[in-house]
């Protein structure tokens, strides 16, 4: 007997999907009984919050879109802190929950278990688009909308609820063949490209600050083009690292929170902004005042000249800055031309010697501070890590340092700004890459995600979870203590991690700023889970004292 659940792994397999990740539920086990007749792989995690962050991880791993299956009311709203990171930070994953019964949908309250009045209105203002399927054949073409709406410019997540009866039920619908799903390319008006180059190439001093939607794009080939071809040094936003090789001559980094590389950007008389909405982080909180022309690049609608005005273009990362750096390429500019000396331009060499200038004034001012613990802890992580592994990291000191600081591509919960997305999230990767993959929380963040340590053991996943132990939440012990003398809240008691993963059978070690690199290079050399826990107490660095302009 084929059934409704049935359908929806079929599905999923004919739409590509080879994982899913799940939690059961009453309401839902007509989805996990037809997973038994499926290829899919399932992972099944220990909280529902769990479930979806680990289905992002899996998502940016991938590049693709992931499926998780969870039950009714608490269920699925359990995945919301979730869903909102996947959102902000443009992440392709399509969630499935169960329903109620279908003659309770619609507000008529029957007492079922798990009812809420309209448990989609929940989701309406989180993810892309929520559809309630009420019929078997509702479910096919349900879900290919959903996969299609989920990978459309600006990617981000869905949700597809089905009700308990339509899983249970019998069905006659023959097995979904496999289902081509092409999203419409979302390319750049030919007539604003051409604008935006006019700008560019006659630019003296332009600066691109690339976004996260270059790397959600695969732009990173056309973006380093144009600035090659412009001689404009090139900043990354803390959720864009990889979007450009740090140490590229023209590679301003990703430090945002400093007013000397704030002042340079607002100085640029022509700044493109690409893949970002200018949000809080990005413009070092506001902030950021550019003075000359600013052309943004964005596939969020409601993100184009949200916060700054522009010439706005709504494209994909990758399409506008291909057609940009081909218009770039065959325009006529008055200067960055060797034979001119007198040039107001800046040429290769004047846009390089800026960027080393800039860079030398950030470092100059964190040599000030005194903050040789934190940054050798992170030049420790960094040698542990093998070249093209990847790492999640959590809302902690750590990571902020990581922000700024750290050279290579890293995933973390900057979107939403929630905790516990680490370890899901990069077991979720785990699942997709074999390993090794790294996550890092501070001891806080870590009693978030604590439950997927017997996921980890279940499953045997290849992650190394390094945990900082400050013994509380210490951005927010220093975020009071400046702000208010003391802080309230921020102590927390918590176990040994050390036996704690023991107890789940992970291999686990206590480690110390020195030893670290070895100790993270052993554990992430060394197939299948393990953690590593350091005791330490990490400071922020300081902003530089510069007015804003």
């Amino acid at each position: 007997m084929r059934t409704g659940g049935d359908l929806v792994v079929e599905t999923l397999a004919a739409l590509g999907a080879t994982t899913v990740f799940g939690e059961p539920g009453q309401h839902a086990l007509g989805l996990f009984d037809a997973l038994s007749r499926s290829g899919l792989r399932y992972v099944g995690c220990r909280t529902e919050l769990g479930v979806a962050f680990a289905a992002d991880g899996h998502a940016r791993a991938t590049g693709a879109v992931t499926p998780f299956l969870v039950s009714t009311g608490p269920g699925a709203l359990g995945t919301l802190p979730a869903l909102m990171e996947s959102r902000l930070a443009s992440v392709p994953v399509l969630g499935i929950s169960s329903q109620i019964p279908a003659d309770g949908l619609g507000g008529r309250r029957k007492g079922y278990l798990h009812e809420l009045p309209d448990q989609a209105a929940s989701f309406s203002g989180v993810v892309k688009s929520v559809r309630v399927v009420r019929s078997a054949g509702q479910i096919v073409p349900a879900l290919a909308e959903a996969w299609k709406i989920a990978l459309t410019a600006p990617a981000g997540p869905v949700m597809v609820e089905i009700p308990q009866d339509v899983l249970l039920a019998e069905t006659a619908l023959p097995v979904a063949a496999r289902l081509e799903v092409t999203p419409r390319p979302l390319l750049p008006r030919a007539e604003l490209i051409a604008a935006a180059a006019d700008l560019l190439t006659q630019a003296s001093t332009p600066v691109i600050l690339a976004g996260g939607g270059v790397t959600r794009a695969g732009a990173q080939t056309a973006l380093l083009a144009l600035a090659e071809e412009l001689n404009a040094p090139v900043a990354t936003t803390f959720g864009a690292k990889g979007a450009f090789p740090w140490e590229h001559p023209l590679s301003l980094q990703s430090w945002l929170e400093d007013r000397h590389m704030t002042a340079f950007l607002e100085d640029a008389d022509v700044l493109l902004v690409v893949g970002s909405g200018l949000g809080e982080l990005s413009s070092n909180y506001h902030t950021m005042r550019p003075r000359g022309h600013v052309i943004q690049i964005e596939a969020d609608l409601g993100k184009l000249e949200s916060n700054h005005p522009a010439l706005a273009i709504h494209a994909d990362a990758r399409a506008a800055l291909e057609a940009l750096a081909t218009a770039a390429k065959g325009a006529t500019r008055p200067f960055h031309r060797a034979d001119i000396t007198d040039s107001p331009g800046r040429d290769a060499g004047a846009a390089r010697a800026a960027v080393r200038e800039v860079l030398a004034r950030v470092a100059e001012r964190l040599d000030d501070q005194g903050l040789v613990l934190e940054r050798a802890v992170l030049a420790a992580v960094d040698r542990a890590l093998p070249e093209d592994a990847p790492s999640f990291w959590d809302m902690t000191i750590l990571a902020y340092w990581a922000w700024s600081a750290w050279p290579r591509p890293m995933e973390s919960a900057q979107g939403a700004g929630g905790l516990g997305y680490a370890l899901p999230a990069a077991l979720g990767a785990a699942a997709a890459t074999g390993g090794p993959v790294l996550a890092v929380s501070g001891d806080g963040g870590a009693m978030y995600g604590l439950a997927e340590l017997a996921t980890l053991a279940q499953h045997r996943l290849d992650v190394t979870w390094l945990i900082v132990d400050d013994g509380g939440y210490g951005i927010l012990r220093e975020y009071m203590t400046d702000a208010f003398g003391a802080a309230t809240g921020t102590e927390l008691a918590r176990p040994d991690f050390v036996a704690l993963a023991a107890s789940f059978g992970v291999t686990a070690c206590r480690t110390d700023p020195e030893c670290l690199s070895d100790d993270l290079a052993r554990a992430l050399r060394t197939p299948g889970p393990s953690v590593v826990v350091l005791p330490a107490t990490l400071r922020m660095f300081a902003p530089t004292h510069l007015t804003p302009s």
